[in-house]
């Protein structure tokens, strides 16, 4: 118990040295040796950093993918986020927006892909315009076609609170509905880094 004691009297008395010391030694310098202008500071007001535990509120399920984006598909999130932020949604909206993309296109803009495809689905999100998505051309626009999705996800009654692979799945019918969940960290990481920017 002493050693406690002496520890913690030794540490604020450090604490107090060290004050002192930063503060400069006392003198008897005259007022007038102290310059009393103002000084200008350029300071660079930050951006508010996104609130982490929005994007991922029931933490990630199962293994998560990750790849790396060109500059393509940084535009493509940028898209997304802007689009998100233009609807009136939050952060969690682009989560799984970005996630769903990833899952779809891995953020790209795909045109229709012919035999490899045999649906005509395309753009970011693979939306069909044959199931009433839109126009080839508005479904190949990140705007138009964040838009589109955000308005499905609209319609899921809590979709907030349920997994984001459910939500996705929810909007997008697809024949593999799991597989939105591998990309939640990968859209939440991107969201942190680009919904300020």
């Amino acid at each position: 118990m002493n050693s406690i004691i002496r520890n913690s009297v030794l540490g604020i008395a450090g604490l107090a040295f060290a004050g002192g010391v930063a503060a400069g030694p006392l003198t008897d310098a005259p007022a007038s040796a102290v310059d009393t202008r103002p000084v200008a500071v350029a300071v660079q007001a930050d951006k508010p950093a996104v609130d982490k535990g929005k994007l991922v509120p029931h933490g990630v399920q199962g293994g998560q993918s990750r790849i790396d984006l060109s500059d393509e598909q940084v535009a493509s999130t940028k898209a997304i986020i802007a689009a998100t932020k233009k609807a009136g949604m939050d952060e969690r909206a682009a989560v799984v927006s970005i996630a769903t993309a990833l899952q779809e296109s891995k953020l790209e803009n795909l045109g229709h892909l012919g035999d490899r495809n045999d649906h005509d689905s395309q753009g970011l999100f693979q939306q069909r315009p044959s199931s009433g998505w839109g126009t080839v051309e508005q479904i190949t626009d990140p705007e138009y076609s964040t838009t589109a999705f955000l308005k499905g996800l609209k319609q899921v009654d809590g979709w907030q609170d349920m997994p984001l692979t459910k939500a996705a799945q929810t909007v997008q019918v697809s024949a593999y509905p799991d597989h939105y969940a591998q990309w939640e960290q990968q859209a939440a990481d991107l969201v942190a880094e680009h919904w300020n920017s």
